[in-house]
């Protein structure tokens, strides 16, 4: 299984098991998979969560808003998407 496979896998776990509603830190993701290593993990931990939600799988906020991940700057959080926070 390659990494994005085992990150994506990971992150929609994650998510489930969280409900709706409720975020995840992407660190949270790299921590699990790669507790020894996991700094060096987080650009492909948010690589697959651009990927993610490019295609509608989940959202990503920032302060509890919506934001694009291409332009974050700082900690972000993720989250389920829902027909209720869907843009579409």
């Amino acid at each position: 299984m390659r990494n994005s496979e085992k990150i994506e896998r990971a992150i929609i776990t994650a998510l489930e098991e969280r409900g709706p509603e409720k975020t995840i830190c992407p660190s949270e993701i790299a921590r699990a998979l790669w507790p020894e290593d996991w700094r060096s993990r987080m650009d492909q931990v948010r690589a697959v969560a651009a990927q993610l939600a490019e295609q509608g799988r989940l959202e990503v906020t920032q302060k509890g808003r919506p934001i694009d991940i291409a332009t974050a700057v700082g900690p972000i959080r993720l989250r389920q998407r829902s027909s209720s926070n869907s843009s579409g």
